[in-house]
């Protein structure tokens, strides 16, 4: 486990494969991905020659993940997706730890916009170890690895770039060529937001 170090008051940071910056009060745009989806070497090929961003080596994932070609996709199971999103859900209703402006669950991971009120390290390792536990259990894995232990984040900057990632998560499954519309896809804030508006009618 890497070493956390602070820098500043409000502004904590460390580093794994990607650097992780948490700004205190910023909405956080995160990814988390099954274990095992990605090649065991996929980082690996982003060598000190020719340096690549952390922006570049996010695009290269997420080209893999949506395509869903190979690895584990646990996540296409109704029951493990229909818990992922209860359990986002009530991290932020019931639990008060963030609030959730929008997500997606994909076939081998998942996107989420969303503002921290507890430290991140702790948000996203009690939201993947109850998910995982759950997960193991209706698939008969447990004690099993589910998910990856490093996660992408990326801490939104303004107005504009907060609704820039809102939308690309929840267009993710219409980029993967799973649905026509964003609140086609049943794993969603979209499809949520679009069965609140339509039962307010």
């Amino acid at each position: 486990m890497a070493a956390v170090l602070v820098l500043h008051p409000i502004v904590t940071f460390y580093r794994r494969n990607l650097p992780h910056w948490f700004p205190d009060g910023r909405a956080i745009f995160l990814t988390w991905r099954l274990y095992g989806s990605l090649p065991a070497t996929f980082f690996e090929q982003f060598g000190a020659n020719e340096p690549v961003s952390d922006s570049e080596k996010f695009q290269a994932a997420e080209k893999i993940l949506d395509r869903a070609a190979s690895g584990p996709l646990w996540l296409k199971d109704p029951r493990v997706a229909a818990c992922v999103e209860e359990k986002m859900q009530r991290g932020a209703r019931e639990l008060g730890q963030y609030d959730l402006h929008s997500y997606v669950v994909m076939a081998n991971h998942v996107h989420a916009l969303l503002t921290p009120w507890i430290e991140v390290d702790r948000l996203t390792k009690e939201l993947k170890g109850a998910t995982a536990r759950f997960a193991n259990g209706i698939l008969d894995r447990t004690g099993r690895h589910f998910w990856q232990d490093e996660s992408f984040d990326h801490w939104v900057r303004n107005d504009a770039q907060f609704l820039r990632i809102k939308n690309y998560i929840e267009r993710n499954p219409v980029k993967a060529g799973l649905v026509a519309k964003p609140e086609d896809w049943r794993w969603s804030s979209a499809f949520r937001r679009a069965g609140r508006e339509a039962n307010q009618t």
